[in-house]
């Protein structure tokens, strides 16, 4: 086998389309009745799109619905945080405003892994509390715009990558006011993750190079290149940012030397290569290719293909189908259990939620008589899938907790 033909395995895993299509692959193993742990009744789909639409339409009855991106959670309690921030900055042209948006998004989206259920973050300027994503998101915010990932005092609105690779725990402890008395999930493996991030991107500079320090937000100025021929499709952002960030991703599976990301074994999923049981979910990574769509918009790029990406594999949206029976566990007794992020279970649980996500956006499209052009999945996860599992899983277990305990490492959820 050649070097050539080992890499290509490896990259045929590096992309939505791999990720949707092992995704329902499992799924028609489920409606076949032949995985070991949960049975599919698409039967009740109707009740999660029920729920989902009168989740959108309470916060969208206009119907005019953004993106799913980590935007949304900047504007937690009807405040639009990055556009004052940003206006109150006046960034000399365009190129200044997207690194700035790009550094934010992705640092930001890394930092959003499960806080657990009793970690919680105070603003002082609104005098408001926040938890779960909102916290982690109007937290990692603040420590943006104050300047902890910048090298440059008189610019603290960037995220170079020598900083984050020198990232201390203690300033991450600090930015998210974690302690004793409001302890967080995994902030070791957070501070490790930016410091990660750090090293891949000075090692990247063809994707993450500008005029100065090497930033995550250089791969602005490449998007933004691209876009002035053509649109840029959204899961070439996927396709980059897997490119790049494979790197950061601890212990996962490789294939000859090449780091998979969010990709995990399945015994059910059979190929006769080196991708054999492999299952791709890339969950951050889309997470963050969603929400680098908007500073390209912003910017003047057309993006095209939306519905490239796929839906996240996440435990809101993963809630949402479990509680509404549309999954349901084999065995009730593994819902008493907690379970290894990597286990099969899990596997499947996830990869169920990617395919049953695009059923759902198509019945939700049917009913509201749109098109897939008119309603993107971006749009039914914000509106959506991701509102609906929180609301239900409040209706049903104390703190909104998932339906099933999951032992996460920080980078994953």
């Amino acid at each position: 086998m050649t070097t050539e033909t080992q890499e290509s395995e490896a990259l045929s895993l590096l992309n939505a389309s791999a990720v949707r299509e092992r995704a329902h692959e499992m799924l028609t193993l489920g409606l076949e009745g032949k995985l070991d742990h949960f049975a599919v009744d698409l039967s009740k789909l109707a009740e999660a799109a029920r729920r989902t639409l009168a989740a959108t339409r309470a916060a969208y009855p206009d119907l005019q619905i953004p993106f799913h991106a980590r935007w949304r959670h900047f504007e937690a309690g009807g405040v639009d945080r990055w556009a004052m921030l940003a206006g109150a900055r006046r960034f000399s042209d365009v190129h200044g405003m997207g690194r700035a948006a790009f550094d934010l998004a992705i640092l930001s989206v890394l930092l959003d892994a499960g806080a657990g259920p009793e970690w919680k973050f105070h603003e002082g300027v609104t005098g408001e509390t926040f938890s779960r994503s909102e916290g982690l998101a109007i937290a990692s915010l603040l420590m943006f715009s104050g300047g902890t990932f910048s090298g440059s005092p008189l610019d603290p609105f960037r995220a170079d990558a020598g900083e984050l690779f020198r990232i201390d725990p203690d300033e991450v402890r600090e930015g998210l006011q974690a302690g004793p008395d409001n302890p967080i999930v995994g902030l070791k493996e957070r501070a490790d993750l930016l410091r990660r991030l750090g090293e891949a991107v000075s090692l990247r500079p063809d994707l993450f190079g500008t005029k100065d320090e090497p930033r995550p937000g250089g791969l602005f100025d490449l998007l933004y290149d691209e876009g002035q021929s053509a649109p840029v499709p959204a899961p070439r952002i996927l396709e980059l940012l897997l490119d790049g960030l494979g790197p950061i991703w601890p212990g996962r599976e490789e294939i000859d030397g090449v780091g998979l990301g969010d990709t995990w074994r399945h015994t059910k999923i059979e190929r006769t290569n080196k991708t054999n049981g492999l299952i791709p979910l890339h969950k951050l990574s889309q997470w963050m290719a969603y929400s680098l769509v908007e500073p390209l918009v912003w910017a003047g790029v057309e993006v095209s293909d939306l519905d490239g990406l796929t839906g996240l594999a996440e435990y809101r949206n993963g809630g949402l189908f479990l509680d509404t029976g549309v999954l349901s566990l084999r065995n009730p007794q593994e819902a008493l259990g907690n379970h290894d992020i990597s286990s099969e279970l899990v596997v499947e649980w996830r990869a169920l939620t990617v395919a049953l996500l695009d059923k759902l956006a198509d019945w939700i499209r049917a009913d509201l008589g749109v098109s897939a052009d008119q309603l993107p999945l971006a749009c039914v996860l914000e509106g959506g899938s991701w509102s609906a599992g929180r609301q239900i899983a409040f209706e049903k277990r104390p703190g909104g907790e998932p339906p099933l305990t999951i032992i996460s490492d920080a980078t994953v959820f």
